[in-house]
Protein backbone atom coordinates (compact mmCIF):
# COMPACT_ATOMS: atom_id res chain seq x y z
CA UNK A 1 0.00 0.00 0.00
CA UNK A 2 2.75 2.44 0.96
CA UNK A 3 4.79 1.78 -2.19
CA UNK A 4 1.80 2.43 -4.39
CA UNK A 5 1.21 5.82 -2.76
CA UNK A 6 4.70 7.08 -3.68
CA UNK A 7 4.73 9.23 -6.80
CA UNK A 8 7.39 8.08 -9.22
CA UNK A 9 7.52 11.17 -11.41
CA UNK A 10 10.80 12.07 -13.04
CA UNK A 11 10.71 15.75 -12.15
CA UNK A 12 13.40 15.21 -9.53
CA UNK A 13 15.97 14.62 -12.24
CA UNK A 14 15.53 18.21 -13.41
CA UNK A 15 16.55 19.46 -9.96
CA UNK A 16 19.72 17.36 -9.74
CA UNK A 17 20.66 17.80 -13.41
CA UNK A 18 22.42 21.20 -12.93
CA UNK A 19 24.91 19.70 -10.49
CA UNK A 20 25.84 16.83 -12.79
CA UNK A 21 26.05 19.09 -15.84
CA UNK A 22 28.38 21.50 -14.02
CA UNK A 23 30.44 18.62 -12.64
CA UNK A 24 30.83 17.03 -16.07
CA UNK A 25 31.79 20.31 -17.74
CA UNK A 26 34.04 21.82 -15.07
CA UNK A 27 35.11 18.75 -13.10
CA UNK A 28 35.32 15.47 -14.95
CA UNK A 29 36.05 16.82 -18.45
CA UNK A 30 39.10 18.91 -17.35
CA UNK A 31 40.49 15.90 -15.46
CA UNK A 32 40.14 13.59 -18.47
CA UNK A 33 41.50 16.24 -20.84
CA UNK A 34 44.48 16.82 -18.54
CA UNK A 35 45.13 13.08 -18.58
CA UNK A 36 45.17 13.21 -22.38
CA UNK A 37 47.44 16.26 -22.36
CA UNK A 38 49.89 14.45 -20.05
CA UNK A 39 50.67 12.07 -22.95
CA UNK A 40 51.42 14.94 -25.34
CA UNK A 41 53.86 17.76 -25.89
CA UNK A 42 51.71 20.90 -25.95
CA UNK A 43 52.48 24.59 -25.52
CA UNK A 44 48.85 25.70 -25.34
CA UNK A 45 48.75 27.02 -28.91
CA UNK A 46 49.89 24.44 -31.42
CA UNK A 47 48.33 21.04 -31.94
CA UNK A 48 49.31 18.61 -29.15
CA UNK A 49 52.02 16.14 -30.21
CA UNK A 50 51.56 12.66 -28.80
CA UNK A 51 54.66 11.46 -26.93
CA UNK A 52 53.27 8.48 -25.03
CA UNK A 53 54.85 7.97 -21.61
CA UNK A 54 57.68 10.38 -22.41
CA UNK A 55 56.50 13.03 -19.95
CA UNK A 56 56.16 10.50 -17.11
CA UNK A 57 59.63 9.11 -17.80
CA UNK A 58 60.96 12.67 -17.74
CA UNK A 59 59.29 13.29 -14.37
CA UNK A 60 61.06 10.30 -12.79
CA UNK A 61 64.40 11.59 -14.10
CA UNK A 62 63.81 15.21 -13.11
CA UNK A 63 66.03 16.23 -10.13
CA UNK A 64 64.03 19.43 -9.62
CA UNK A 65 60.83 17.41 -9.20
CA UNK A 66 62.48 15.29 -6.51
CA UNK A 67 63.85 18.37 -4.77
CA UNK A 68 60.49 20.14 -4.70
CA UNK A 69 58.77 16.94 -3.56
CA UNK A 70 61.23 16.57 -0.66
CA UNK A 71 60.64 20.25 0.18
CA UNK A 72 56.91 19.54 0.27
CA UNK A 73 57.39 16.51 2.52
CA UNK A 74 59.59 18.46 4.92
CA UNK A 75 57.21 21.42 5.11
CA UNK A 76 54.25 19.07 5.55
CA UNK A 77 55.92 17.03 8.28
CA UNK A 78 57.21 20.00 10.27
CA UNK A 79 53.85 21.77 10.14
CA UNK A 80 51.23 19.02 10.26
CA UNK A 81 52.62 16.68 12.93
CA UNK A 82 52.88 19.44 15.60
CA UNK A 83 49.62 20.93 14.34
CA UNK A 84 47.60 17.73 14.81
CA UNK A 85 49.22 17.09 18.20
CA UNK A 86 48.78 20.59 19.61
CA UNK A 87 45.23 20.92 18.29
CA UNK A 88 44.26 17.59 19.91
CA UNK A 89 45.63 18.68 23.30
CA UNK A 90 43.92 22.09 23.01
CA UNK A 91 40.63 20.46 22.03
CA UNK A 92 40.85 18.14 25.06
CA UNK A 93 41.50 21.10 27.38
CA UNK A 94 38.82 23.35 25.88
CA UNK A 95 36.29 20.53 26.07
CA UNK A 96 36.50 20.58 29.86
CA UNK A 97 33.61 22.37 31.54
CA UNK A 98 35.74 23.98 34.25
CA UNK A 99 37.71 26.06 31.70
CA UNK A 100 36.39 29.61 31.86
CA UNK A 101 35.91 31.49 28.60
CA UNK A 102 36.47 28.37 26.53
CA UNK A 103 34.17 29.61 23.76
CA UNK A 104 36.29 32.74 23.43
CA UNK A 105 39.46 30.67 23.18
CA UNK A 106 37.87 28.47 20.54
CA UNK A 107 37.00 31.51 18.44
CA UNK A 108 40.44 33.09 18.88
CA UNK A 109 42.27 29.91 17.92
CA UNK A 110 40.05 29.40 14.89
CA UNK A 111 40.42 32.99 13.67
CA UNK A 112 43.74 32.45 11.73
CA UNK A 113 41.96 29.92 9.53
CA UNK A 114 39.65 32.67 8.28
CA UNK A 115 42.57 34.71 6.95
CA UNK A 116 43.53 33.76 3.40
CA UNK A 117 46.79 31.89 2.84
CA UNK A 118 48.04 34.48 0.35
CA UNK A 119 47.51 37.28 2.89
CA UNK A 120 49.50 35.43 5.55
CA UNK A 121 52.31 34.70 3.09
CA UNK A 122 52.48 38.33 2.01
CA UNK A 123 52.41 39.56 5.62
CA UNK A 124 55.25 37.27 6.67
CA UNK A 125 57.19 38.26 3.55
CA UNK A 126 56.96 41.91 4.57
CA UNK A 127 58.03 41.11 8.14
CA UNK A 128 61.15 39.22 7.04
CA UNK A 129 62.10 41.49 4.15
CA UNK A 130 65.82 42.21 4.10
CA UNK A 131 65.74 45.98 3.57
CA UNK A 132 62.33 47.17 4.76
CA UNK A 133 61.18 44.29 6.95
CA UNK A 134 59.69 45.02 10.34
CA UNK A 135 61.79 42.40 12.13
CA UNK A 136 65.12 43.73 10.87
CA UNK A 137 64.06 47.28 11.65
CA UNK A 138 63.16 46.31 15.22
CA UNK A 139 66.40 44.39 15.79
CA UNK A 140 68.57 47.19 14.41
CA UNK A 141 66.77 49.90 16.35
CA UNK A 142 67.02 47.81 19.53
CA UNK A 143 70.76 47.42 19.05
CA UNK A 144 70.54 43.62 18.92
CA UNK A 145 72.12 43.53 15.44
CA UNK A 146 74.09 46.13 13.51
CA UNK A 147 73.30 45.11 9.94
CA UNK A 148 70.03 43.74 8.51
CA UNK A 149 69.86 39.96 8.12
CA UNK A 150 68.83 38.48 4.79
CA UNK A 151 66.40 35.96 6.27
CA UNK A 152 65.19 34.78 2.88
CA UNK A 153 68.68 33.66 1.91
CA UNK A 154 68.65 30.80 4.42
CA UNK A 155 67.15 27.64 2.93
CA UNK A 156 66.23 25.88 6.18
CA UNK A 157 64.84 29.06 7.70
CA UNK A 158 62.53 29.58 4.71
CA UNK A 159 61.22 26.02 4.97
CA UNK A 160 60.57 26.51 8.67
CA UNK A 161 58.81 29.82 8.01
CA UNK A 162 56.46 28.19 5.50
CA UNK A 163 55.81 25.37 7.97
CA UNK A 164 55.08 27.90 10.71
CA UNK A 165 52.57 29.72 8.53
CA UNK A 166 50.75 26.46 7.82
CA UNK A 167 50.76 25.53 11.50
CA UNK A 168 49.42 28.96 12.52
CA UNK A 169 46.67 28.88 9.91
CA UNK A 170 45.32 25.37 10.37
CA UNK A 171 45.78 24.33 14.00
CA UNK A 172 42.52 26.08 14.97
CA UNK A 173 40.63 24.27 12.23
CA UNK A 174 42.00 20.91 13.40
CA UNK A 175 41.06 21.82 16.97
CA UNK A 176 37.43 22.40 15.95
CA UNK A 177 37.29 19.01 14.20
CA UNK A 178 38.68 17.32 17.31
CA UNK A 179 36.18 19.17 19.49
CA UNK A 180 33.33 17.83 17.38
CA UNK A 181 34.70 14.33 17.89
CA UNK A 182 35.18 14.80 21.62
CA UNK A 183 31.60 15.92 22.09
CA UNK A 184 30.48 12.67 20.47
CA UNK A 185 32.18 10.55 23.15
CA UNK A 186 29.81 9.18 25.77
CA UNK A 187 30.50 11.08 29.05
CA UNK A 188 29.71 7.94 31.06
CA UNK A 189 32.98 6.40 29.86
CA UNK A 190 35.11 9.15 31.38
CA UNK A 191 32.96 9.29 34.49
CA UNK A 192 33.40 5.56 35.05
CA UNK A 193 37.15 5.91 34.54
CA UNK A 194 37.31 8.75 37.07
CA UNK A 195 35.40 6.67 39.62
CA UNK A 196 37.98 3.91 39.14
CA UNK A 197 40.73 6.43 39.90
CA UNK A 198 41.95 7.22 36.38
CA UNK A 199 43.78 10.52 35.98
CA UNK A 200 43.27 13.02 33.16
CA UNK A 201 46.39 11.65 31.50
CA UNK A 202 45.08 8.08 31.54
CA UNK A 203 41.66 9.18 30.30
CA UNK A 204 43.28 11.09 27.45
CA UNK A 205 45.60 8.25 26.37
CA UNK A 206 43.33 5.23 26.92
CA UNK A 207 39.84 6.58 26.25
CA UNK A 208 39.94 9.85 24.31
CA UNK A 209 42.59 8.98 21.72
CA UNK A 210 41.20 5.49 20.89
CA UNK A 211 37.67 6.87 20.58
CA UNK A 212 38.93 9.61 18.27
CA UNK A 213 40.60 7.14 15.93
CA UNK A 214 38.24 7.85 12.97
CA UNK A 215 38.67 11.60 13.49
CA UNK A 216 42.45 11.26 13.63
CA UNK A 217 42.40 9.22 10.41
CA UNK A 218 40.26 11.89 8.75
CA UNK A 219 42.66 14.59 9.90
CA UNK A 220 45.72 12.71 8.67
CA UNK A 221 44.29 11.95 5.22
CA UNK A 222 42.96 15.47 4.65
CA UNK A 223 46.28 16.92 5.83
CA UNK A 224 48.12 14.73 3.32
CA UNK A 225 45.83 15.86 0.51
CA UNK A 226 46.20 19.50 1.52
CA UNK A 227 49.90 19.22 2.37
CA UNK A 228 50.83 17.88 -1.05
CA UNK A 229 49.07 20.90 -2.60
CA UNK A 230 50.87 23.65 -0.68
CA UNK A 231 51.10 26.66 -2.97
CA UNK A 232 49.78 30.00 -1.71
CA UNK A 233 52.03 30.52 1.31
CA UNK A 234 55.46 29.81 -0.26
CA UNK A 235 54.44 31.45 -3.53
CA UNK A 236 53.55 34.79 -1.96
CA UNK A 237 56.41 34.53 0.54
CA UNK A 238 59.05 34.16 -2.19
CA UNK A 239 57.24 35.90 -5.04
CA UNK A 240 57.00 32.58 -6.87
CA UNK A 241 60.74 31.88 -6.96
CA UNK A 242 60.98 29.40 -4.09
CA UNK A 243 64.14 31.18 -2.98
CA UNK A 244 66.82 30.50 -2.11
CA UNK A 245 67.73 28.02 -4.84
CA UNK A 246 64.22 26.45 -4.87
CA UNK A 247 64.62 25.52 -1.18
CA UNK A 248 61.03 26.56 -0.41
CA UNK A 249 59.54 25.60 -3.78
CA UNK A 250 56.82 22.96 -3.42
CA UNK A 251 55.68 20.44 -6.01
CA UNK A 252 52.63 22.50 -6.95
CA UNK A 253 54.78 25.61 -7.37
CA UNK A 254 57.03 23.65 -9.70
CA UNK A 255 53.97 22.41 -11.61
CA UNK A 256 52.77 26.01 -11.94
CA UNK A 257 56.15 27.22 -13.20
CA UNK A 258 56.43 24.39 -15.70
CA UNK A 259 52.90 24.66 -17.06
CA UNK A 260 52.06 28.37 -16.92
CA UNK A 261 55.45 30.06 -17.10
CA UNK A 262 57.34 27.67 -19.37
CA UNK A 263 54.12 26.71 -21.25
CA UNK A 264 54.97 23.00 -21.04
CA UNK A 265 51.40 21.94 -20.37
CA UNK A 266 51.93 18.28 -21.20
CA UNK A 267 54.79 17.93 -18.76
CA UNK A 268 52.89 19.92 -16.14
CA UNK A 269 49.89 17.59 -16.49
CA UNK A 270 52.18 14.59 -16.05
CA UNK A 271 53.54 16.12 -12.82
CA UNK A 272 49.97 16.66 -11.62
CA UNK A 273 49.00 13.01 -12.16
CA UNK A 274 52.23 11.78 -10.55
CA UNK A 275 51.35 13.84 -7.48
CA UNK A 276 47.81 12.47 -7.63
CA UNK A 277 49.14 8.91 -7.49
CA UNK A 278 51.52 9.81 -4.63
CA UNK A 279 48.65 11.34 -2.63
CA UNK A 280 46.59 8.17 -3.11
CA UNK A 281 49.48 5.97 -1.99
CA UNK A 282 50.15 8.10 1.10
CA UNK A 283 46.45 8.16 1.99
CA UNK A 284 46.14 4.38 1.67
CA UNK A 285 49.30 3.92 3.74
CA UNK A 286 47.92 6.20 6.46
CA UNK A 287 44.64 4.28 6.46
CA UNK A 288 46.44 0.93 6.76
CA UNK A 289 48.75 2.10 9.55
CA UNK A 290 45.93 3.76 11.49
CA UNK A 291 43.66 0.71 11.28
CA UNK A 292 46.38 -1.85 11.88
CA UNK A 293 45.42 -4.20 14.69
CA UNK A 294 47.80 -4.67 17.54
CA UNK A 295 49.45 -8.06 17.71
Amino acid sequence: MFSKSIRKDHYGYFFIAPFFIIFLLFGLYPILYSLYISFTNWDGIRTPEFVGLGNYVAVFHDPIFYKTFLNTLFIWGVSVIPQLTVSLVLAFILNEKFVKGRNIFRAVYFFPHIVTAASLGLLVSLIFDWQSGGLNHFLVESGIIHDPINWKNNAWFMRLIVSSILFFQYFGYSMIIYLAGLQGIDPSLTEAAQIDGATKKHIFLHITVPMLKPIILFQVITSIIGGMQIFDQPFTLTNGTGAPDRASMTSIMYLYNVAFQSTRFGYGAAIAFCLFIIIILFSVLSFVLTNRKKA
